[in-house]
């Protein structure tokens, strides 16, 4: 047998998505690519790793069982690659990290330092909502996860770094709201379904029995409040990730029952999963600084005036 590593991953990622255009997209190669790379690996086998019909990729059993000793040797190969670099006093690999929207506010900021601190780390973040996220968690296309509301169905470890405030917000010009505005004529503006805010957003609107029949639904905590910055609507929003926008006045918070909404962001993972070394070197070097890292760059948005 003569394949590749590259031939592996692209395999793998095949048969995670099911089809050659998406495992392409993600891949960042061409269709007629990934299509070369899988008929060269198929070459190595005379029973059918994949059977394509019509835009229809379905795995064979054969071709499940390759897929998971695939995963096992490009985990060897990380693994050998961070030995390497071990054995001269370095720290390397892949860290593979999927993050919620409005989590891309906050994960540079523990990740910095520690990037600066092992340079030879290659660093993989994935901004999806939460739905995407507990499957890349489940398939372990990653091996943290960035999420703002504790999971039940999954059997996770998890490490607390801060608050997450949620607010009603609209721009400088629009009316203020009260428990008296009559909804039926506001328009609220949601993230898409799978979305954590679009769940506590609601899950609060029905506890207050709040009833709107005007609504925009976007699929970013960004364009969201790029809507509301507008004035399209009004959102139940963040404060981190809008708290600048707030300062320059550009979003004004609405005092209103109920709120703000509290959580807690936190980084998950499978408690069943064999971290890489890289990974377990962060969760250390986080349980270490989180603190530190919290007083520096969110200690004074927690102290916003609202």
């Amino acid at each position: 047998m003569n394949c590749t590593l590259h031939q592996l991953k692209v395999f793998l990622k095949v048969v995670e998505t099911k089809n050659i255009t998406r495992a392409a997209d993600e891949l960042c190669l061409t269709q007629p690519a990934v299509s070369i790379q899988v008929k060269n690996f198929q070459q190595q086998f005379d029973i059918p790793l994949i059977e394509i019909i019509g835009k229809q990729v379905n795995i064979t059993e054969f071709g499940l069982e390759v897929a998971k000793i695939a995963q096992k040797i490009l985990k060897e190969a990380e693994l050998l690659q961070y030995k390497a670099y071990a054995y001269k006093g370095l720290m390397a690999g892949k860290l593979k990290i999927s993050v919620v929207s409005t989590g891309k506010y906050i994960i540079p900021y523990y990740l910095s330092d520690f990037s600066a601190k092992y340079p030879n780390i290659e660093l993989v973040i994935d901004v999806t909502n939460r739905a995407k996220l507990l499957e890349n968690l489940e398939k372990y296309v990653v091996d943290i996860g960035l999420i703002s509301l504790p999971i039940h169905d999954l059997n996770l470890n998890e490490i607390i770094l801060l608050k997450n405030k949620l607010y009603l917000m609209g721009n400088k010009n629009m009316p203020m709201l009260t428990e008296k505005t009559d909804f039926s004529k506001v328009t609220l503006i949601y993230r898409e379904s799978g979305s954590a805010n679009r769940r506590l957003m609601e899950e609060f609107l029905s506890r207050y029995n709040i009833e709107t029949s005007r609504l925009i639904e976007l699929t970013s905590n960004e364009a969201v409040k790029q809507a509301v910055i507008a004035g399209l609507g009004y959102s139940i929003m963040p404060l981190i990730g809008s708290h600048n926008e707030i300062k320059a006045k550009k979003l004004n918070i609405i005092p209103f029952q109920g709120l703000p909404i509290e959580t807690d962001w936190r980084l998950v993972w499978l408690a069943k999963k064999e971290q890489p070394p890289v990974a377990n070197a962060f969760l250390e070097y986080i349980m270490m600084h989180k603190q530190d890292i919290y007083n520096t760059h969110f200690k004074s948005i927690d102290k916003l005036i609202v």
